[in-house]
């Protein structure tokens, strides 16, 4: 009785394993199931995202030429300056003993000045007494001469008095030269008069420079000095504060990768939002594409400003904003899901102009249930679908409503299709 049990129980099993088997096989080899949308027609817009800082177009930093203790800071965060308004005070003592110093280097000088011109009157008149002096000697020389021919005096004295003429004639070129050197003396003065005056407006500058003042119109957004401080001018002027000219024109100075900047132009509408105001979106438009590239860690990235009107002050400078760029945009497209262009089904060959730019293929279902390729050209993508120009031979083969295979439902017959993870990227 055992026995027969056994052995029943062993025809059981076995026939339970047979089925399985079965099952197993059929289910293998069964009808494979696929996952399919429908070509849809709609807007599409290609975009570029990236991310960048809130800044104001103008801003200008404010430092100091000369080197002290500050003694008044006049202005603070936020607060509204005036071009030329005094915003800051360095101690100004020393500055002013400089000038006062220079000022009396200054009025040394013209003194000299005028006692050089003295001397030069002086050795003017020296010149007309000599050119009387040897007037008087030639004079003399001449009646002595004729005297002399008439032998009414010695031909000695006629002699004498020559050499008194010679004697005079020296005497007023040395009187003349030292004409010249009292003349040199007071150009040397006028210069020295000169220097000391430009050593005085030097001095009178930098005084004028203990007085910080605002540039231009615009509001405090950075202060870097407080009162009691000292500051130290070098070859780059210390920062002590910074003003935002107009806060309401700003922009957003975004890092574009290097593979999308080539599809930015000049007044392209862009988009951001700042964590600051969720659920907002401000709207700008690309004003400059800079061509300076910056290179972090191999990462090439260029600077695009997208430029806005910040009505009513909302966003403040330094906020990070999340920017997308609006390169492209077609109205009423055909759209293909592109889980469809990246889907792959082995055994269903390619028909022929599926490959290369611009260029792809999407597979239907036909009559008999079976999966078929269908060529297409496509264009724009938003990154979820992409724009269908034209397919197949003759003209568009895909048309609104048309479904097509964007993946298999059951991944026990994947392996009599395909998978959607292989093939080329759409074009974004």
């Amino acid at each position: 009785m055992n026995k027969q049990r056994i052995g029943a129980a062993a025809v059981l099993v076995a026939l339970l394993a047979v089925g399985a088997w079965w099952w197993t096989q059929q289910s293998g080899t069964g009808r494979v199931e696929y996952r399919t949308a429908a070509i849809t027609r709609g807007n599409l817009q290609a975009t570029v995202a990236a991310s960048g800082a809130v800044s104001p177009v103008s801003q200008v930093s404010v430092g100091t030429q000369v080197s002290g203790q500050i003694r008044d800071v006049l202005v603070d965060f936020n607060s509204e300056v005036k071009a030329g308004q005094l915003i800051a005070q360095i101690d100004p003592e020393t500055f002013e003993y400089r000038v006062r110093s220079a000022q009396a280097d200054v009025d040394a000088a013209r003194a000299a000045v005028l006692t050089a011109q003295a001397n030069a009157l002086a050795a003017q008149t020296q010149v007309s007494r000599a050119q009387v002096d040897l007037d008087e000697a030639r004079r003399d020389s001449d009646r002595k001469q004729s005297l002399a021919d008439k032998q009414f005096i010695a031909a000695s004295e006629a002699d004498k008095a020559r050499a008194l003429v010679n004697t005079s004639l020296e005497a007023m070129k040395s009187v003349q030269a030292q004409v010249g050197v009292a003349q040199a003396q007071v150009k040397t003065a006028q210069a020295n008069v000169a220097q000391r005056e430009a050593a005085l407006a030097q001095a009178r500058i930098d005084l004028a420079r203990t007085r910080i003042t605002s540039p231009v119109n615009g509001i405090v957004i950075k202060r870097t000095i407080e009162r009691g401080q000292t500051v130290a001018s070098s070859l780059q002027a210390p920062e002590l504060f910074v003003i935002a000219q107009n806060l309401s024109d700003m922009q957003v100075e975004a890092a574009i990768d290097e593979s999308d900047v080539g599809r930015l132009q000049t007044g392209q509408k862009a988009s951001f939002t700042v964590d600051a105001f969720p659920g907002q979106t401000f709207e700008g438009s690309i004003r400059q594409v800079r061509k300076a590239a910056t290179n972090v860690a191999n990462v090439v990235t260029y600077v695009a400003i997208v430029g806005f009107k910040n009505e009513g002050g909302k966003l403040l400078p330094g906020m990070t904003a999340n920017v997308r760029v609006i390169t492209d945009q077609r109205d009423k497209a055909l759209k293909v899901p592109n889980a469809a262009l990246r889907m792959r089904i082995e055994g269903v060959d390619a028909p022929a102009g599926a490959r290369g730019q611009g260029k792809g293929r999407v597979y239907t279902l036909g009559a008999d249930g079976k999966p078929q390729a269908v060529a297409v050209r496509i264009g724009v993508s938003d990154g979820s679908s992409t724009e269908v120009l034209e397919g197949g031979e003759g003209g568009l083969a895909l048309a609104e409503g048309t479904e097509v295979i964007t993946g298999i439902k059951s991944a026990a017959t994947a392996k009599a299709g395909g998978t959607g993870s292989n093939g080329p990227r759409p074009p974004f």
